[in-house]
């Protein structure tokens, strides 16, 4: 859920006060930025009505072209 990934995103920024850490919270609200965006969110929606026309629920097929690497993020 977007709005829910927002929400955790704006209290992590919170908690980055060190110097070195002004990097990632500068990548980490241009991310945010990317989520709130008209853009974003239209592709979004079509993967949604794709996903609910094909019977999927699960988003771990979501596409490669939403994925942000993110310095200083770990990888999972």
């Amino acid at each position: 859920d977007t709005d829910r990934a927002l929400v955790l995103l704006e209290e992590y920024c919170k908690k980055l006060r060190k110097p070195e850490e002004q990097q990632l919270k500068k990548a980490i609200r241009k991310v945010m930025g990317i989520f709130k965006s008209s853009l974003f969110q239209a592709l979004l929606g079509s993967f949604k009505k794709k996903a609910t026309r094909n019977g999927t629920t699960s988003h771990t097929s979501l596409p490669a072209a939403l994925a942000c690497d993110v310095p200083g993020c770990p990888k999972d």
